[in-house]
């Protein structure tokens, strides 16, 4: 199994150089040279069938020789040990033809943990196979900053530094990042958006002596392991349904969709997905009125979706253009430029269309759907998972099941939840005993320089 870039200019990369590498070295994706196919029969197979042994059957597609089968299936095997739910990614009835895909029973309660824990365990094995350090930088909107930490902390020859937006994420998001005891764990505030932090984190990518010298490396959806790792979820949760289903997702970034776009070219029969957004509607404008354009980042009650730049939309646009890595570099670099990209209204844009549609919603009927679905089944929401049950009533497949994916606990945004049905949720004791735990954090502003220099100092120190 090879891998290119999405920009056409950086070399074959193999699965280990794709994980520890993160970025491609032309600024690009990594996306497989082919597709591998999973048989119609072994999908319907997945039906009853373990999650990990699911994962298996889809991880080991790219791993290639990077990891031997016994390794793949014994890191599996432990990345879930700890999950709460023996599904790992339980499909739950929520009445009629919809259904909850609840991604949340991790170590930090988000679906960012059921990628990040087998990628965390694949990095440090394949980082002891080669020798050496690596250092992670890894933009958060809120969840993927704790799972990182979560799977990464405390580990050898690896440091993580995580930049998450100052007073743009819950209470909870924030403390499960800051109250971590690991000395190889640095957490900085960001004066500015998601958008800065994610934009920093190219930045320093983009810069090859610096990058080389500290052995730069990315967990973001950026890193193609995320994207094949989620896409075991969109398997396991069509297996249990008697018809392709509907996918509606909650989307800041654009990888846990794309996720879907890639279990369908895997072979997997879906009858669409479903971009739910927020005020920050980027990706609703770009599917529905073709202008992808960035404005400013509004910070909202799904503080995770609060992204004006979806990274990992430069794959499906590379995939919908036909492959087209020339075409797909001009359109980052204009859209880097001008923030705004015109799609093609002859090829691109409906080659998206025949897989995407997208609605937005805003803070008002996000609580409103909170309150509505809790009086109706006792289902609490978070205001993501909520974001996509509006999104999903928009959307009009009658007679097609329909999987929100729900991803992350209610407790992790209690003042939304208890604005919406008049009382906070019930918090796991897990998240509970962070209120007691000291808070180690560091303030930066958005600048570069000052950025590389204190990852340099941590590093030195």
């Amino acid at each position: 199994m090879n891998f290119i870039s999405t920009r056409g200019q950086a070399p074959k990369a193999n699965f280990a150089d794709v994980l520890l590498a993160g970025l491609a070295p032309d600024g690009g994706l990594y996306l497989p040279e082919s597709w591998p196919v999973i048989p119609a029969a072994e999908i319907a197979s997945f039906k009853g069938a373990r999650y990990q042994d699911v994962a298996f059957a889809v991880l080991s597609r790219f791993t290639g020789d990077a990891f031997s089968a016994d390794e793949l299936k014994a890191e599996i095997e432990s990345a879930y040990s700890g999950f709460e739910a023996p599904d790992i990614a339980p499909l739950t009835p929520l009445g009629g033809d919809a259904h909850l895909l609840e991604l949340f029973h991790g170590p930090t309660f988000a679906f960012k943990d059921i990628a990040l824990q087998i990628l965390g365990r694949l990095f440090a094995v394949a980082l002891k196979k080669r020798g050496g350090r690596a250092t992670i930088v890894a933009a958060t909107s809120g969840d993927t900053g704790s799972a990182a930490i979560a799977a990464l902390g405390g580990l050898e020859n690896i440091d993580v530094f995580v930049l998450h937006p100052k007073g743009r994420v819950s209470d909870v998001q924030r403390r499960q990042m800051t109250t971590s005891p690991h000395a190889n764990v640095h957490n900085i505030a960001l004066e500015g958006t998601f958008d800065d932090a994610q934009a920093l984190v190219k930045a320093l990518f983009a810069e090859k002596d610096f990058a080389k010298e500290i052995s730069l490396t990315a967990v973001n959806s950026i890193n193609f392991v995320r994207i094949a790792a989620q896409s075991v979820y969109y398997f396991t949760a069509a297996a249990q349904l008697a018809k392709p289903p509907i996918f509606v997702v909650p989307t800041g970034n654009f990888g846990d969709i794309f996720a879907g776009e890639a279990a369908s070219r895997m072979g997997l029969p879906i009858a669409g997905l479903v971009i739910a957004t927020n005020a920050n509607d980027i990706m609703a404008r770009a599917l529905n009125k073709g202008v992808y354009q960035a404005g400013d980042a509004r910070h909202t009650l799904s503080p995770s979706m609060d992204i004006q730049v979806a990274s990992n939309f430069e794959r499906a646009l590379f995939e919908a253009s036909g492959r087209d890595a020339a075409w797909t570099t001009h359109a980052m670099n204009e859209f880097s430029r001008d923030k705004k990209l015109v799609l093609p209204h002859n090829s691109v844009l409906p080659r998206l269309r025949t897989l995407y549609s997208a609605f937005a919603s805003d803070d008002a009927q996000t609580l409103a759907t909170i309150k509505r679905i809790h009086a109706q089944t006792g289902r609490i929401l978070d205001p993501h998972t909520a974001v996509a049950a509006k999104a999903m009533e928009m959307d009009t497949f009658p007679g097609r099941p329909m999987v929100i994916l729900s991803t992350a606990h209610p407790a992790k945004f209690p003042d939304a939840v208890t604005r919406a049905i008049g009382h906070p949720p019930q918090v796991p004791p897990a998240l509970a005993r962070l209120e007691n735990l000291p808070e180690k954090l560091e303030f930066l502003p958005n600048n570069l320089p000052l950025l590389r220099q204190f990852i340099s100092s941590r590093l030195a120190a």
